[in-house]
């Protein structure tokens, strides 16, 4: 199980710097991931584009919403079923993982167009010009993680800890 740690660091060589030192903490490359205004040199990960919108969420979000729609739908057609046709309970079921299916895909075309509402508190900060660094770390790291930045980067923000990190992204 892992945790997402944000860090707002002050420019793109301190961010460079704690990329090396994370690395030298046995901190995989690919659990590192940075978010600037401008562009990044191309040996430091940039943040992906399940980080940078709300897509995962507007996903979530919209199965939920989709798979209670189809189980209402479903138990209509039980009710109520349409002339000529017996409805079994199976299409109880199918209404509810056909309107999850639709609407996560729904809810996740629209909500890729939207910023991630997790990075909303560092938008201000990015768009100075500080770089946002997001790592992920085993639950037994992040303190020792937390430690590492403290003492080797005063001028560092800490951001907080992400409690669930989606399986995917």
């Amino acid at each position: 199980m892992r945790r997402r740690l944000y860090f707002m660091l002050p420019d793109i060589p301190s961010a460079r710097a704690m990329l090396d030192e994370l690395l030298l903490a046995r901190v995989e490359e690919r659990y590192i991931h940075f978010m600037a205004k401008d562009n990044l040199p191309h040996d430091m990960p940039e943040a992906s584009f399940f980080q940078k919108t709300d897509l995962v969420h507007g996903m979530e979000l919209g199965m939920v919403v989709g798979a209670g729609a189809g189980l209402l739908a479903g138990t209509l057609l039980l009710v109520f079923p349409p002339e000529g046709l017996e409805m079994r309970t199976i299409a109880l079921l199918v209404a509810a993982i056909g309107g999850a299916f639709f609407g996560s895909w729904v809810s996740g075309m629209a909500a890729a167009a939207i910023p991630n509402s997790r990075l909303k508190p560092f938008m201000q900060e990015i768009d100075s010009g500080k770089v946002l660094l997001i790592v992920d770390v085993p639950l037994g790291k992040v303190k020792q993680i937390e430690e590492l930045i403290a003492t080797r980067h005063p001028a560092y923000r800490y951001g907080g800890v992400e409690p669930h990190i989606p399986a995917f992204p």
